[in-house]
């Protein structure tokens, strides 16, 4: 089974053998990187790993700043995508945390009745306390995360999507496939196999358009979402901006939103074995262990940079003395009487 991920990056250098390696464990056989006005050498990395076959590495054919549209509206046409019997479009903090079988986006697909798409509840993880960037394994480094059904305040969780080749496609969005035929539906199911909601399918509630409810939709997947990761590498985020959209700030209050360490979960950890020995593998390769402690480096020195300016530091005694949990969960603490 070929299956491709699709993804826009700027400024991932440090994470990205993490995010490759993985996808490989869970079946990801090709990979199409679009990346934009990178500095820590991600681009530079991304070209090392097409020579070696690992990657599909292109600029981000954007001519204005919605970069991951024009980017995935791009990556229909390529060959990558078009001879792929799936298409699966994430983010390089997103892994597709499998329950069933041997844990492989296959098993998944077959738990699922094999549908034409799937899409799979996100999981936001948490902070956790963690201040300082460390080069190693993030899903094994943040395994807080909200009560898994509720986020905040709200039961409709985000997801992301896997698209079978013969899905009617009218185009790729980030977070799901769109059609135009509303009287052919497909078979699109939730991460239990479930058909998803009708009104999510048609896209007729604009609330719904990237979200269903969360409960009992994971049954056999959940998309772990490291958005947070250590309190380091948020600041070097927040100045980064957004990879996709322009005039996205990562603040306060967006930390605040995902910073909810209420749940403990480490199914993820099933994986950590095999991803440790592809990273390794990947290292091997000439030029890579290089290219990656230079992305290290200078995701460090950019860090440095920022808590030399009084705002930055500012910001992050903020996020410091921020709550660990999300309103709602903090709001039903103090009812109860926890601290």
């Amino acid at each position: 089974m070929r299956i491709t991920a699709v993804t826009c990056v700027k400024n991932e250098g440090p994470f990205l053998l993490e995010w490759i390696a993985f996808n490989r464990v869970i079946g990801v056989s090709d990979f199409l990187f679009y990346s934009n006005d990178c500095s820590d050498g991600t681009d530079q990395l991304l070209d090392r790993l097409q020579e070696h076959g690992i990657v599909t590495h292109l600029p981000n054919p954007a001519t204005n700043r919605n970069y991951q549209m024009q980017a995935l509206k791009d990556a229909r046409r390529h060959a990558v995508v078009k001879e792929a019997d799936w298409a699966w479009v994430a983010d390089v903090d997103e892994f597709l945390n499998i329950h069933v079988g041997d844990h492989t986006i296959p098993a998944l697909i077959k738990a699922c009745g094999h549908p034409q798409a799937i899409s799979v509840s996100f999981q936001f993880f948490a902070n956790g306390g963690v201040e300082e960037f460390v080069d190693a394994p993030i899903i094994a480094q943040f395994p807080y995360s909200h009560n898994p059904d509720i986020w905040g305040a709200e039961t409709a969780i985000e997801v992301k999507s896997l698209v079978r080749q013969d899905f009617p496609l009218g185009y790729y969005g980030a977070h799901r496939p769109f059609h135009d035929d509303s009287k052919h539906q497909p078979h699109w199911t939730d991460g239990a196999g479930r058909q998803v909601p009708p009104r999510f399918q048609s896209a007729a509630n604009k609330r719904r358009i990237r979200a269903f409810p969360a409960r009992g939709a994971r049954r056999f997947a959940t998309l772990n979402h490291y958005a947070l990761r250590s309190l380091d590498s948020y600041l070097v985020k927040n100045d980064r901006g957004d990879v996709n959209r322009e005039h996205r700030a990562f603040d306060d209050s967006y930390w605040r939103d995902r910073n909810d360490a209420a749940w403990r979960d480490e199914s993820i950890l099933r994986y950590l074995p095999a991803l440790k020995e592809e990273m390794a593998r990947l290292a091997e390769l000439p030029g890579i262990a290089d290219l990656h402690a230079a992305a290290v480096a200078a995701h460090r020195a950019r860090r440095d940079a920022l808590l030399a300016d009084p705002t930055y530091r500012e910001m992050r005694d903020q996020l410091r003395a921020a709550s660990p949990y999300g309103a709602a969960e903090a709001n039903l603490r103090e009812e109860i009487g926890l601290t």
